[in-house]
């Protein structure tokens, strides 16, 4: 999907939500996907698409601005219709792709005056079943951390550590994975969170304490960010997927069920701890 050549417009559109919005590269990833699958659908949809063509064959670059003139309101519900009964999709994945097209026609209209009126001006997103976020609960929280404390893998401070902050600070798991020691004044940790919005969390004693044990035993020789405060068994930067690992190693230990609690659950514990 990454390699496909696209049209002027939408690498336009893409360039100019990185540079300008600063959008984060999972956003621009997420875009470019769901619009390319959008035009994929239109070639499909309007018979211009080769006879025997497979969806992932399908060239778009040729689309100009009188292709995007030509889009109208029923296309978008049309693609609504064919990705709930072909692909399956649910509410929330087709309201985040008409989320999608609303960007990139607003853009057309607003920014790249390509549109005289905007079609997706009334689309109206999928309903989506408001749920109650999953959370651990007090004693649960407990239980994961003691868990992670009574292991014996020698990186079990750096993990205690990691699930501490998790639980106690309301991080998401790129705001973690990039934290540096120079991001820590005193009882305070400074972190950049979405949309490049930099905002100060107060350390607790439990995360102080936490800390302090991690540092006393992370490596300090020989690492590929030296000022990288969580550090992976090959002295790099932790990742994501580490992160996601080892807390579903600490849920099975723990005896609780993985699949119905991940990084972005322990968020949601935080603020209700905090309540």
């Amino acid at each position: 999907m990454q390699d496909i050549p696209l049209f002027p417009q939408l690498e336009q559109f893409l360039g100019y939500f990185q540079a300008i919005k600063e959008r984060s590269p999972l956003t621009i990833r997420e875009y470019r996907y769901d619009l390319v699958l959008f035009f994929r659908f239109m070639q499909l949809h309007r018979g211009q698409a080769k006879k025997g063509t497979t969806l992932q064959e399908i060239d778009i670059s040729s689309i100009d601005e009188a292709y995007l003139r030509a889009v109208r309101l029923t296309d978008f519900y049309a693609y609504l219709t064919w990705l709930s009964r072909e692909r399956c999709c649910g509410p929330a994945t087709r309201a985040r792709k008409t989320a999608s097209l609303r960007a990139f026609f607003h853009y057309l209209k607003n920014k790249a005056f390509v549109l005289e009126e905007n079609p997706a001006l009334e689309l109206e997103s999928p309903k989506q079943l408001r749920q109650l976020p999953r959370h651990l609960s007090l004693e649960e929280s407990r239980q994961l951390l003691d868990t992670a404390a009574d292991t014996d893998d020698p990186r079990s401070s750096r993990d205690v550590c990691i699930l501490t902050f998790f639980l106690n600070c309301g991080l998401r798991l790129a705001e973690l994975c990039s934290i540096d020691l120079s991001d820590i004044r005193g009882d305070t940790l400074v972190v950049m969170g979405k949309g490049g919005k930099e905002r100060t969390i107060y350390l607790n004693g439990a995360c102080l304490d936490a800390l302090d044990d991690w540092l006393a035993e992370r490596p300090q020789a020989g690492l590929a960010d030296p000022d990288a405060l969580f550090v992976s068994r090959l002295r790099q930067r932790i990742s994501p997927k580490t992160v996601q690992y080892l807390l579903k190693k600490y849920l099975l230990s723990a005896g609780l069920d993985p699949r119905r609690y991940s990084v972005h659950k322990l968020r949601h514990t935080a603020a209700t701890l905090m309540y």
